[in-house]
């Protein structure tokens, strides 16, 4: 019996306030195209009390331990051939946490994970963080312009996120075509469009976009392009720690993704994923643990409004 708290479902979405290991059994076998998600970073956030909140572990391997639980379910309710985008970063180990300071390679532990259960390492991309921000937002020392003065044996550099997709093996029986190329470019800079052209052969705008997504470096994420910034929020609404770009999201529902495809994100947060497929024209599946957070989701799914599609939900 698969527990769920609460839930949404329309025609558009559907979105569940439970555990994302017991609600993803009530989901088909192969019938996702794609999913996107940010994991809990491992113990780093703590979202919640509750021992079924992944974030809420103790240490790195009793993650892991509750994390593969969810892929070997991932990897029964996607479609072959189709893939799955994770975004995570490398996590700094602390002297009050680990008792030296260094970085732990979560992003290696999350491809490992997916590998076990029978995934293929398809592709990642590292984006751009301006480590200013970073140094000014965590404090870390190992970034701060005095430890060059002091002993710049000490010193590293900040810490990028990445975007490590998998896919599973097999055959894509619905091709991802995007006919005549890439009609618009989501990210900073934009390119101009006056070299549009029908002609896929000579169509040199979604050449130069192809490039930039092609980038195994993406530096033209816009950082605070994100959920929180977008909507209009009241004062109680409670702000995502770590709200995931949207420009990151459209590229990867761009890429791995079609209209009418059915998205998975087993980690709602606030609904950044589910907002760009529904403005993408998917039908997003989102699960949340979090009330508050489910909350917050519905409400923004709920009164997203993409203007350029005109879409009414």
């Amino acid at each position: 019996m698969v527990k769920v708290i609460n839930q949404k479902i329309t025609d558009k979405f559907a979105l569940y306030h439970g555990d994302c290991i017991e609600i993803i059994k009530g989901i088909p076998d192969e019938s996702i195209g794609f999913s996107i998600f940010s994991p809990p970073f491992s113990s780093l956030f703590t979202y919640s009390n509750s021992e079924r909140d992944m974030g809420n572990s103790s240490n790195s391997d009793e993650f892991k331990e509750h994390f593969k639980f969810l892929v070997k379910e991932l990897f029964r309710v996607m479609k072959p051939g189709r893939s799955i985008s994770i975004h995570c970063m490398n996590l700094p180990m602390t002297i009050s946490h680990n008792g030296y300071m260094g970085m732990e390679d979560f992003r290696g532990d999350i491809i490992r994970t997916f590998q076990q259960s029978n995934f293929i390492y398809h592709s990642e991309v590292c984006i751009w963080k301006d480590p200013l921000v970073q140094a000014t937002r965590t404090k870390n020392l190992t970034l701060a312009h005095k430890q060059i003065s002091k002993d710049s044996s000490r010193c590293a550099q900040g810490l990028p996120d990445y975007l490590v997709t998998m896919r599973k093996p097999g055959d894509n029986s619905d091709p991802i075509s995007h006919g005549r190329g890439f009609e618009y470019y989501t990210g900073e800079r934009a390119e101009p469009a006056e070299s549009k052209s029908d002609d896929p052969r000579i169509n040199k705008y979604s050449h130069k976009v192809w490039q930039r997504y092609a980038s195994p470096v993406w530096m033209d994420i816009r950082q605070t392009r994100t959920l929180n910034y977008a909507l209009a929020r009241e004062k109680e609404d409670e702000r995502h720690i770590c709200p995931l770009q949207l420009d990151t999201i459209e590229r990867a529902m761009l890429l791995w993704s079609k209209e009418g495809d059915t998205i998975l994100t087993p980690f709602a947060g606030i609904g950044s994923e589910m907002y760009v497929a529904i403005q993408m024209k998917r039908f997003p599946i989102g699960i949340e643990l979090k009330q508050s957070y489910y909350r917050t989701a519905l409400k923004n799914i709920i009164s997203a409004k993409n203007e350029q599609r005109g879409l009414d939900l």
